[in-house]
């Protein structure tokens, strides 16, 4: 289904009636962060189990949701997410998981993001793989949250992860490259630090170095913030990278790149 060309509301009171709850009934796509923080993914969730027949997986669900002390919008996507994990185990009903990866509703397509990243039963390589789809995602919200969904799981297996990750920064697909450095970022954003690439940024030489000159935006926005997040504990690394980058790729893609990653040494 393409992508719904619209602009959201600015506030969530202004989201019109109509709009919500179409958001509500996983019809559409938010088409901002305002939308996203608006849809009532309770209501949701028991919308698309009760259209896919499977109202029965509701339930248990419901019981994790009520025992979380702080619920955001995050912590309930990671919980519902997980939670289908175990029901579609449990049932073997993996054409399920089928139908959340490819649904209309970004939401949707987020828990399904956690319903694939906590299956342990993947080696990281798989996981990598089978997220790809994720990471390439239309919508702002899904890129976003799958990594977040294998934050830790890289984390744990940082070696091979950075190994396959290398591999994504000549995908022509910008997003795919996006990935490679948002989810490697050493304190990232909402998400656990990784310490060793805190201490050793080094270690994800792999994924900067194809990225430097990068062509995208959106690309040299995450390389500069993962190279700022590493400036706050080896800011002599962070140094001496830039002013080596900035004798080999003379571009003005490296040179902004430069002024993010510098810029908490500079202040």
């Amino acid at each position: 289904m393409s992508k719904i060309q619209r602009k959201g509301a600015r506030r969530i009171a202004d989201i019109s009636i109509d709009c919500l709850a179409s958001l509500n009934r996983g019809e559409i796509e938010t088409a901002n962060l305002m939308e996203w923080l608006a849809v009532d993914q309770r209501f949701l969730l028991e919308h698309i189990l009760q259209q896919n027949g499977r109202i029965h997986y509701l339930k248990p669900i419901l019981v994790l949701l009520d025992q979380l002390q702080k619920p955001t919008v995050n912590s309930i996507n990671e919980t519902i997410g997980r939670a289908l994990l175990d029901l579609i185990t449990q049932y073997r009903d993996n054409t399920f998981l089928i139908i959340l990866s490819d649904h209309a509703a970004d939401l949707v397509r987020c828990w399904a993001t956690y319903t694939v990243g906590d299956d342990k039963q993947l080696e990281i390589e798989k996981l990598l793989l089978s997220m790809r789809p994720f990471a390439a995602d239309r919508h702002f919200g899904v890129r976003e949250i799958s990594w977040m969904a294998i934050r830790n799981r890289i984390a744990l297996n940082l070696e091979r992860s950075i190994a396959g990750l290398s591999l994504w920064t000549m995908e022509k697909d910008e997003n795919l490259r996006r990935f490679a450095s948002e989810a490697t970022r050493p304190r990232g954003v909402w998400c656990k630090h990784i310490d060793s690439l805190k201490q050793e940024p080094s270690l994800a030489l792999s994924i900067l170095e194809p990225l430097k000159s990068d062509p995208s935006k959106y690309v040299q926005d995450s390389v500069g913030n993962w190279l700022n997040d590493a400036s706050k504990s080896q800011p002599g690394f962070v140094r001496a990278l830039c002013n080596r980058w900035e004798q080999e790729s003379d571009t003005k893609e490296t040179r902004y790149i430069i002024r993010k990653a510098l810029r908490t040494i500079l202040k």
